[in-house]
């Protein structure tokens, strides 16, 4: 195998289990919170709240797998978080009452500090180095289309089946097909940490400057786009659409990021992903304002606006860093990187549903205002960040 097919074939394989990493858990709640309280008899802010808490411990744990996969690369610690995801799915499907329904996302949210982009952008540093950026992009391609593919067939499951059925057959996509590619067809090649050129490199991860902007963006990032993973049908529903209506429109999200990202890839990857994160920051915000003044017919803009600019942010949670800090140390600082993020994702879904409740689509005014906070903290980072030499 030629290194041009190596690399194909590790992205290929990577793409294919975080779609179903994302699509199996991140994307879960929007369409089994609701059947999962309703048998449970509790508000489905319980089930929402049972979520924030796995995104928590996601957080908490995070910087310890990011400090394996530098040591050790990634193959072993995202097979193992099939192994983790199909066992929280497994006692999310079996549970009978709501404490091992909290029990089992917190097992699903051990596996999400990971298992999740952390875990495969860790991955490719370890195997790529510097390099990396066109295997970040790659991924991120692919996994751009979790909510497309699986929110129509999680609801098909649901619908025919149950959610516990969905969750079972989820639980067994995980041991069946997620855990031999992650073991069997990710290299196991590491790179070896290159000497120190920088201050940013110095061995040690340091909190400076630049380091708490880049983790305030994605905080804010995250925030926003876990509160539309949770709420968006809701909230096209609220702007006038029907359910089957806003949930088809929803759907366009994974499009979105994934024509976004052939963008970044085709275009935006020949400047600093600086640039990228700015034009994105500023994507939810233009959407926003267009459907809290048009309503319905500006629900397709504004949900292929807000996809885009996720779609494109989520690339530079990994190429960003990179640019910044370079490789070395990589795993333990997406760790840190993260942590924020994660506890802002683990806040949205339930501060969301209660924004919505009291200022129903005026809850976009706030979630606009975020945005434009990361703009400027993206700008700041630019004229501060120093990207080390190659």
């Amino acid at each position: 195998m030629t290194r041009a097919d190596s690399h194909t074939a590790t992205v290929l394989a990577l793409g294919s289990t975080q779609t179903l990493a994302w699509g199996t858990t991140y994307y879960l709640p929007a369409i089994l919170a609701l059947p999962m309280a309703r048998e449970f008899d509790i508000p489905a802010s319980w089930v929402f709240g049972a979520f924030s808490a796995a995104l928590v411990l996601a957080a908490l744990f995070g910087p310890l797998a990011g400090r394996r996969i530098d040591r050790y690369g990634g193959r072993h610690v995202l097979a193992g978080s099939n192994v983790i995801f199909a066992f929280g799915l497994l006692v999310l499907g079996l549970a009978q009452d709501p404490a091992w329904m909290v029990t089992g996302w917190l097992v699903i949210g051990l596996g999400m500090s990971m298992g999740l982009y952390e875990g495969a952008f860790s991955t490719l540093a370890a195997i790529y180095g510097q390099k990396a950026r066109g295997a970040i992009v790659g991924v991120t391609l692919m996994a751009g289309f979790a909510s497309t593919v699986f929110w129509p067939i999680t609801a098909w499951i649901e619908a025919g089946a149950g959610w516990r059925t969905a969750c079972l057959v989820w639980a067994a996509a995980h041991l069946f097909v997620g855990l031999p590619i992650n073991r069997f067809l990710l290299p196991r090649k590491v790179q070896p940490p290159a000497p120190p050129r920088e201050l940013h490199t110095t061995g040690s991860v340091v909190l400076d400057r630049s380091l708490l902007l880049i983790a305030f963006v994605f905080a804010i990032a995250w925030f926003i786009g876990t509160a539309m993973a949770a709420h968006l049908p809701r909230l096209l529903q609220d702007a006038g659409l029907t359910p089957a209506a806003a949930v088809g429109v929803a759907a366009l999200i994974g499009p979105a990021q994934v024509a976004a990202r052939l963008f970044d890839y085709l275009v935006l990857r020949r400047f600093h992903p600086l640039l990228a994160s700015k034009l994105a920051s500023l994507a939810h915000p233009l959407g926003a304002a267009a459907i809290m003044v048009l309503g319905a017919p500006a629900s397709v803009f504004f949900t292929l606006l807000h996809g885009a600019g996720h779609g494109i942010l989520s690339i530079a949670k990994g190429t960003v860093p990179l640019a910044i800090f370079g490789p070395r140390d990589y795993g333990h600082r997406m760790g840190l990187l993260s942590a924020p993020a994660r506890f802002a994702q683990a806040g949205a879904p339930f501060v969301f549903a209660l924004l919505i409740e009291r200022f129903n689509m005026g809850v976009l005014v706030i979630s606009s205002a975020l945005g434009l906070c990361a703009f400027a903290a993206l700008w700041i980072l630019g004229r501060t960040a120093q990207t080390p030499s190659n």
